[in-house]
């Protein structure tokens, strides 16, 4: 079924978790309405009769629903037929274009994340770049399908963005050649010293496995053991739930990998470890789980299930904070409605909604000359409107903690660039995994 295959894809372009849709309907409505449902009625009968122009129902009707999902929290959304289709097309593992992940932010198009090695990358967009302008004509209130459409095209064709920085006084025009954007969720490189660096770039199908089989062919590649192992969470946006609780039950023999509370007792569900994988697949080797600002949602599970066993060290920059569960719920052949119905929480009990994931060790990207920039202008689950707040309270001290200066790190981007360091996270990841062998295993 159509729908079904856009279930699943859902996880290559939103920082949501994924649960299997139950089955649903339209709603029916009770013959005697209550007063709100006849107000809205009321409202409706006077927008027919008396507006300006003549407005459509299928207008009002989805002005109606986007009014009452936008209401709710800012993960909940309508989807029809044309948010469905690009879905579809994430499925299938390529399409021409950028290789951009954008979102709406008051009516302007924000860049998520660029994927890694697309041509946007290469043209040096960043997280927190702002889009005003496409072939020079403004793009601000538009609709976020209307953007995604001008931007797609085909291989080889080049399209000029407006770009305006946080942080920059002035907008900047960037000439991308789009390209066939290759989806690899995983990747994987052997970095001298037997370090091996296994990049997850979103939740899709099949992740826990494919992580597995990277990390046998660095076993292979390697000349003798592995010295430790890179988990790089950074810029992943999230995805399926149940790849989150794959990729984290490679790493853990016992205990407890995530739980989701939702409204109702028997919305409550718990992940544990050994219902994926047996045992440890790297047992005894070290790990570093890297995350950012851009790491959300089913990359937060993972690194928060890593850090409460201790398995894994956790470096980097305070993660997104978006710790609510969506779930696809079809309406009609061609619509469903994603809609927030859960929290989860970390094995020790933690929500990250709005904290997100602090890490053990706080390493800026100091190979970034934007970063401290980009990091005071952070947009994250806090900054959202009408965002989930975390039942347990968190306060603005927790943070601001990942904004305080560490003498450790004090190298310029130029000074680092003259070393031949052009990504300081991950060196100082692996050069800690060369300095500090098992150490960083277990704490």
């Amino acid at each position: 079924m159509k729908l079904a295959a856009t279930i699943r894809a859902a996880a290559l372009c939103t920082a949501v978790a994924l649960l299997p849709a139950t089955t649903a309907g339209y709603a029916q409505v009770e013959g005697r309405a209550s007063p709100e449902f006849a107000r809205l009625f009321a409202t409706y009968q006077r927008i027919k009769a008396s507006y300006v122009d003549q407005v459509d129902d299928e207008v009002l009707i989805r002005g109606a629903i986007d009014g009452m999902l936008a209401s709710l929290d800012p993960h909940s959304a309508y989807l029809d037929g044309t948010a469905l289709e690009r879905l579809n097309t994430m499925i299938d593992g390529n399409y021409q274009g950028l290789g951009i992940s954008v979102q709406m932010e008051d009516g302007a198009v924000k860049v998520i994340s660029p994927f890694r090695g697309s041509p946007a990358e290469q043209a040096g967009i960043a997280a927190g770049d702002f889009i005003t302008h496409i072939d020079g004509r403004l793009i601000y209130g538009l609709e976020i399908d209307d953007a995604v459409a001008q931007m797609r095209g085909p291989s080889g064709s080049s399209i000029e963005l407006t770009i305006f920085r946080p942080g920059r006084d002035n907008s900047f025009d960037v000439t991308v050649t789009r390209g066939v954007i290759e989806l690899e969720p995983v990747t994987s490189e052997l970095i001298e010293g037997n370090v091996g660096h296994i990049m997850v770039n979103e939740f899709s199908a099949d992740v826990g496995s494919d992580v597995r089989n990277a990390l046998r062919d660095l076993q292979s590649q390697a000349t003798g053991r592995l010295t430790g192992l890179v988990l790089d969470l950074r810029r992943n946006p999230g995805g399926s739930l149940d790849e989150a609780v794959a990729l984290s039950d490679l790493f853990l023999s016992d205990g407890q990998i995530v739980s989701q509370r939702g409204r109702n007792r028997q919305d409550t569900v718990t992940y544990d470890s050994e219902t994926v994988y047996r045992g440890d697949v790297a047992e005894g080797l070290p790990i570093i789980v890297l995350i950012d600002e851009g790491s959300a949602s089913a990359s937060e599970i993972v690194a928060g299930a890593l850090q409460d066993h201790h398995r894994a060290l956790v470096m980097g920059e305070r993660s997104f904070g978006k710790g609510s569960v969506q779930t696809l719920l079809p309406l009609t052949r061609d619509s469903a409605l994603k809609l927030t119905t859960a929290r989860y929480y970390t094995p020790s009990g933690r929500s990250v909604q709005e904290g997100g994931i602090e890490p053990d060790i706080r390493v800026p990207q100091l190979s970034d000359p934007d970063a401290e920039r980009r990091q005071r202008l952070a947009l994250r689950e806090s900054d959202l409107r009408g965002h989930l707040v975390n039942e347990a309270g968190v306060r603005d001290e927790a943070l601001e903690r990942d904004r305080l200066d560490d003498p450790r790190f004090q190298l310029t981007a130029a000074q680092l660039a003259e070393q031949g360091v052009t990504d300081f996270q991950l060196d100082y990841a692996v050069r800690t995994l060369r300095r500090t062998g098992g150490a960083v295993a277990r704490r």
